[in-house]
């Protein structure tokens, strides 16, 4: 290292020994491959391995190869090479400290020398010393040596002329270095050479750039009066300048469009306008009266994002300039016409600055005016800023309550005058007739009330106080008006300057229902230890002293209905305000019982119980019978008698009323009734009765559809009513896309109905006409008068038209009914929650038996009937809760001592019903259905076991083996015998549902079933009808004998006689073995195979006394070509059964296979040397040799190909140049379909070779004639034309074919004068 000191002076440094430091080995090298790659992950651990090594070797060989492997990598052609190169020489300086900053820069300007390097290596060069300056400022050390500064800064201007490489890139290091550098650096070594640059800063943004950069880094240096010196003014932002900064931010922005952010410059000429006290001129005349009058997309995006980026450095008053400016029209504008889909839309970057801001200020001031000014950018009353934005969470407490007083106020009196309004050009053409300010209006308060809702749901820091006005001020403004000011209510002290309209009322309605269920969700707010407490236990829906939110706006509620200067928008009648009454009441004795009862089962029956009482301020007619059963229900829940005494048949239990009720309000479209019926529901499924949970199942049946069709159109008009805001658009979204799933459907039966009416509307239009004619006169031949005619086509318009009324009028009826077919469907799948909750909360209720047939029929059903996606999801959904909820449950009822007779009856009908079907997806749910019976009966803790648990013989009985043998209330001899006929039509039957996946789950779960059935499992691998159903005898049974539970049921006598007997099934089976031709009967083998692998296994293993004789003899016998074949998983697995007996593979002899590779080394021939047989002078010679040319048959053929040895075509027969080729039998075949006939006499066999040489004439001619460009006929051209592109046309086609003929004529008459001079000869 010491000689690195040494070389300041020197170009740079000299690797002594660069071999010795490659002799090294391949690690240190290694490194230099890996910072070249392209991932950045292995680029800076090779980088950090590279330091680690260096500093640990201390080889000043080493760290010079280093530095010149990385100069040179800067320029590297690969782009991701160069910032890794670029990172790691940064790395090596920052770490060695002592190598000299100039010797490194030289270096990078020998090695990438602009002015020597070849023109097309100008780019590399180029980037290679811009890294080479990145890497030395990187390094940190630039700034400490102005010699290494000031020729670095020299190289950068000189990189700012290659624009077509670099572009923008050394101006932008420029500053970044100018950024870091003092002040008095700057004014000692760069302001000098800096001059030129800084006094044409309005020649280009770049230069501009860097003399904002200088005027605020630097202020001391770029004072007034020098900026006077290098450009005429002593300041940047003046009347005189604005022009030329319009033109420079500009191009700046149309330059950063793809980057889509604001261009520096802009920012720093904001601030500096800022410094210069002149931010007002640079808005006005710069930006509204400058940028914003060129319709150019980038410059309206830099306009807006310089207003987001300049409110944290603005005053309040400057603020508020901004906030009312032409800036925010146009951008309300761009948020209004950017609605479309596929447009850019800038309105979430700007929430975005917004958001930055709105967290970063203190002050309160400026925290309310920007979101007022935001709130007051109205397109015709409505703001364009989402009334959802959660930009309201970062404002301080006083802050957000006078933005909630604001927006309250505003709601009250309408203040237009202070909002900035505008309208778009369409909607400015389509004012027509409409009382433009009340619209305004009315609009304006449905954002408002948004709004106010979307402040509590926002999660941030809230008062009770805040949340209960905000609650208050919608519930009262949805059902309420003043009649008299008053100062007992805080809503009623002020009244409304422009009454509401019916569309606002139903607007804020919807909003309170979801603001009901904000606050039923609401966690518990305060700082206090109770509601810490009750945070901890996650309890929502409670202010911090266990009050309900929707408690205390009932309360509120009441008070409103005693005041005298209030009146409900739908006045109580006696009877409903006797409910109300009876509600509140039956609430506050409910409050009593909290701390006595179940606490989660009285806050359920509170919720529903005050959500119906507030539901009766919005439909009084229907929620009126809902809440009057609902409080008998109630009472008679919470009442000592109902427990005692049981309610008589004929009259429905409290349980069942439940039960429907909440059947009705799970068809409401609210969110918050579902959650609520939800959590009702389970509170009473201790409770459930047979005939409540056969109200849930019938909804479900799909055979009942019928009767539910006048309640589900009921449903679906008080879904056009009830709708919410949150609700509207899920719901649209899928009628929208069921209606587009059934579009064709609907087409084709318009289509149908089309053709049912023709007929009958065809007669009716004969009669019409009839009638037209006889009026018009006698005589049929003269034409109507125009009386007649007019006549005649008023009948003919008033008939069609009422066609097609009828035609639309069925349409409609159609409409009508997909549309309650959707709705029912979605009821149904709102249903099968409940169904979920009961299965997973009374998994042990003997009534869940009751639930298996009704989900199991809903499955078939649903397999055969539509496909579209609200039917998959409702089979999806019932598929799942039955398989997981049902099935696999890991509680279930475990007393079934009075239904075991019906559960062995229910596992028999299951069975038989998985046995008829033809669908196997099916069979499977009933199959399982059964096993989950036989869990039941199995696991039942009865004292009246059928089989009790005993101690095998030869067997040490534990816990876990008396749990697998006990059969509980299990009838072993009625369950074998049903699973038994299965197994059999399993094996028999053609086409049965039936899978072996099935039994074997039966044998995996209940071992206890292996013994009574594996005796039909053996007699089976004969018996069974088919092979492949033989084939699933032998799978199954091998899985069967490799339980090892199986053993806990049978003694070794059993044991040793069952393997005995499957032993000589299988001989059996084996002896009928043919050839394996058929994949039914190799797959037969390969598992018969299988099984005897694992029987024989058992016997050696073991050692059974099992005879294996027979086996043997046919084993051997089965190793012919007509047993196992050819198949090589056959033999593989047959040899690894023969190993067991004692018998070895063969060896295949090798001899054949020497005398391929002896044929294929002498087929190898030297590269670069031409064959003998390719020689000119060899190939007639070589044919004749070879014996390759045909002989000529008795008849003058040539022998057919068949009849020629395997291989004796020569390379010239290959290609088609002879008669045996393949070319001759296409030119044969071509001849005949042009109908001529083929001749070919013995004359040319014997003359093969002058046939040859006559085909190379021609084919030499043709190639002449293509040189010369000569038109040649289309015959000659015809190997040409067969390399052309595209369809050939139809003359040029006929013209071939004449050519051929003419050719073949020509030929004919050739060899007939050959055979003519041999015969004289």
């Amino acid at each position: 290292m010491a000689e690195l000191e040494g070389q300041e002076g020197q170009v740079g440094p000299v690797v002594a020994d660069p071999r010795g430091v490659l002799r090294q080995g391949r690690a240190f090298l290694d490194f230099f491959w890996d910072i070249a790659k392209p991932e950045q992950e292995v680029r800076l651990a090779a980088t950090e391995n590279l330091l680690r090594h260096l500093r640990e070797g201390k080889k000043d060989d080493e760290l010079k190869y280093t530095l010149k492997r990385l100069v040179e990598g800067l320029g590297a052609t690969r782009e991701a090479a160069r910032p890794g190169f670029s990172l790691a020489l940064a790395q090596v300086l920052q770490a060695f400290e002592e190598i000299p900053m100039c010797s490194v820069l030289e270096e990078i300007k020998e090695k990438h020398n602009l002015e020597k390097v070849k023109k097309k290596l100008v780019r590399n060069a180029a980037f290679g010393n811009f890294f080479g300056v990145m890497a030395l400022f990187q390094s940190g050390r630039l700034i400490k040596d102005q010699k290494a500064l000031l020729e670095s800064i020299l190289l950068l201007q000189q990189l700012a002329h290659h624009q077509a490489h670099l572009r923008d890139l050394p101006r932008k290091t420029l500053i970044d270095i100018l950024s870091e550098v003092p002040e008095a650096v700057f004014q000692e070594v760069l302001f000098g050479i800096l001059q030129s640059d800084l006094a044409s800063a309005f020649t280009s943004p770049e230069n501009l750039h860097l003399l904002l950069v200088g005027i605020q880094k630097f202020p001391g240096v770029m004072k007034p009066k020098n900026l006077k010196k290098l450009f005429g003014s002593p300041t940047v932002v003046n009347k005189e300048n604005i022009p030329r900064l319009v033109e420079l931010l500009q191009s700046a922005a149309k330059a950063e469009k793809k980057d889509k952010k604001l261009p520096s410059v802009g920012f720093d000429l904001l601030q500096v306008s800022l410094k210069e006290d002149a931010f007002e001129l640079f808005w006005r005349e710069g930006v509204e009266n400058g940028l914003l009058k060129e319709k150019s997309g980038p410059v309206s995006y830099m306009c807006y994002r310089l207003l987001g980026r300049a409110l944290p450095l603005l005053s309040l008053d400057q603020l508020q300039m901004v906030l009312k400016g032409k800036v925010m029209q146009h951008y309300g504008e761009h948020v209004v016409t950017s609605q479309l889909p596929d447009r850019f839309k800038f309105a979430p970057e700007m929430e975005g600055y917004v958001d930055e801001f709105l967290s970063s200020c203190d002050d309160l001031e400026k925290q309310l005016a920007v979101i007022i000014g935001f709130s007051t950018l109205t397109n015709q009353g409505y703001p364009v800023f989402s009334s959802s934005s959660r930009v309201v969470k970062h404002l301080q407490p006083v802050a957000l309550q006078k933005y909630v007083e604001w927006l309250k106020d505003m709601f009250l009196r309408p203040d237009l005058d202070c909002c900035l309004d505008f309208s778009s050009n369409r909607q400015k053409q389509s004012r027509e007739g409409v009382n433009i300010a009340q619209r305004k209006i009315g609009r304006l308060r449905k954002w408002i009330i948004h709004r106010l809702v979307s402040v509590i749901e926002c999660p941030t820091e809230k008062e009770e106080s805040l949340v209960m006005d905000i609650s208050r001020f919608c519930f009262f403004h949805a059902f309420f008006k003043t009649k008299k000011k008053t100062s007992q209510i805080c809503e009623a002290n002020v009244l409304l300057s422009e009454p509401l309209d019916e569309q606002t009322y139903s607007a804020i309605e919807n909003y309170f229902f979801g603001l009901l269920q904000t606050l039923n969700t609401l966690t518990v707010l305060g700082d206090t230890p109770k509601a810490a407490a009750l945070r901890e236990k996650h309890i929502h829906g409670v202010t911090a002293d266990g009050k309900l939110w929707i408690f205390l706006l009932v309360e509120y509620a009441n008070k409103l209905l005693s005041s005298d200067h209030i009146k409900p928008l739908k006045p109580f009648t006696k009877g409903q305000k006797d409910i109300w009454e009876r509600a509140l009441q039956s609430v506050r004795n409910l409050q009593k019982k909290e701390h006595k009862a179940d606490n989660a089962k009285v806050v359920t029956f509170q919720q529903l119980l005050l959500l119906m009482a507030i539901y009766l301020f919005k439909n009084q007619s229907e929620t009126v019978d809902v809440l009057s059963d609902l409080l008998d229900c109630t009472e008679r829940a919470f009442s000592k008698e109902s427990k005692k005494k049981k309610t008589d048949n004929a009259e429905p239990g409290w349980v069942e009323v439940m039960v429907e009720i909440l059947l009705s309000l799970l068809a409401q479209p609210s969110l918050l009734i579902r959650r609520i019926s939800k959590s009702m529901f389970v509170q009473i499924c201790p409770n459930l009765t047979k005939r409540g949970l056969q109200l849930i199942l019938d909804v479900l049946d799909p055979y009942q559809e019928q009767d539910e069709e006048s309640a589900v159109v009921v449903m679906e008009e008080s879904k056009k009513k009830l709708k919410s805001a949150q609700d509207m658009d899920e719901e649209g979204s899928e009628d929208s896309s069921d209606e587009g799933d059934s579009e064709e459907e609907k087409d084709s039966e318009d289509e149908e109905e089309d053709e049912e009416v023709d007929d009958d509307f065809r007669s009716q239009l004969m009669n019409v006409l009839q009638a037209g004619s006889a009026t018009g006169g006698a005589e049929s031949d003269e034409e109507l008068d125009d009386e007649a005619m007019m006549a005649l086509d008023k009948n003919i318009s008033a008939l069609f038209a009422e066609q097609q009324k009828r035609i639309q009028a069925k349409k409609d009826e159609k409409d009508k009914m997909r549309k309650e077919k959707i709705l029912r469907r979605d009821f149904k799948i709102k249903v099968l929650d409940l169904v979920e909750v009961f299965l997973t909360k009374q998994s042990e209720n003997p009534l869940v038996f009751d639930v298996i047939e009704p989900l199991l029929r809903v499955i078939e059903h649903c397999m055969i009937s539509d496909s579209d996606k609200q039917e998959v999801d409702f089979l999806q959904k019932t598929a799942n809760i039955f398989m997981n909820s049902l099935c696999r449950p890991k509680q279930y009822c475990r007393k079934v001592d009075a239904l075991q007779d019906d559960l062995h009856a229910f596992v028999e009908r299951l069975v038989k019903k998985a046995c008829k079907l033809t669908d196997t997806s099916v069979a499977l749910y009933y199959f399982s259905a059964s096993l989950y019976l036989l869990r039941v009966l199995k696991g039942s803790t009865s004292d009246k076991s059928s089989t009790p648990p005993t101690s095998l013989p030869g067997k040490q009985s534990n816990l876990q083996a008396c749990q697998l043998v006990s059969t509980g209330c299990l009838n072993m001899e009625r369950v074998t015998e049903i699973y038994q006929q299965a197994l059999t039509q399993f094996f028999t039957k053609r086409k049965s549902a039936l899978t072996g996946a099935m039994f074997h789950d039966l044998f995996r779960r209940f071992p206890i079933m292996c013994k009574p059935l594996v005796d039909t499992l053996v007699k089976s691998i004969t018996a069974a009808t088919r092979q492949h159903q033989q084939a699933q005898a032998c799978l199954l049974l091998q899985k069967v004998l490799q339980l090892r539970e199986l053993k806990l049921f049978v003694t070794e006598e059993e044991w040793e006689e069952l393997i005995r007997e499957s032993i000589s099934q299988v001989t059996q089976s084996l002896k009928m073995v043919g050839k394996c031709a058929l994949k039914a009967e190799k797959d037969k083998v390969a598992k018969t195979l299988e099984l005897l692998n694992f029987l024989l296994k058992t016997v050696t293993e073991q050692k059974l006394g099992v005879q294996l004789t027979e086996l043997d003899r046919v084993l051997v016998a089965l190793n012919q070509p007509e047993g196992i074949g050819s198949s090589a998983r056959l033999d593989s697995l047959y040899w690894n059964v023969m190993r067991w007996l004692n018998h070895t593979k063969p060896k295949k002899e090798k001899a054949a296979k020497k005398a391929v590779q002896e044929v294929e080394s002498q087929r190898q021939k030297k590269k670069g040397f031409l064959p003998d047989t390719k020689k000119r002078k060899n190939r007639k010679k070589a044919s004749q040799e070879n014996g390759l040319a045909p002989a000529a048959g008795e008849d003058g053929e040539p022998p057919a190909l068949e009849e020629q040895p395997l291989g004796a075509e020569t390379p010239k027969q290959k290609k088609g140049l002879v008669p045996g080729g393949g070319k001759h039998k296409k030119q044969n075949r071509g001849v005949r379909e042009n109908g001529v006939a083929a001749a070919s006499s013995g004359e040319e066999a014997v003359n093969g070779g002058d046939a040859v040489a006559d085909k190379k004439k021609k084919k030499k001619k043709r190639r002449n004639r293509k040189r010369k460009g000569g038109a040649g006929s289309e015959a000659e051209q015809g190997p040409a034309a067969k390399k052309m592109k595209g369809s050939v046309s139809q003359e040029a086609q006929q013209k071939q074919g004449k050519a051929r003929q003419q050719k073949q004529g020509k030929a004919k008459k050739k060899r007939r004068e050959n055979t003519t001079a041999v015969a004289q000869g």
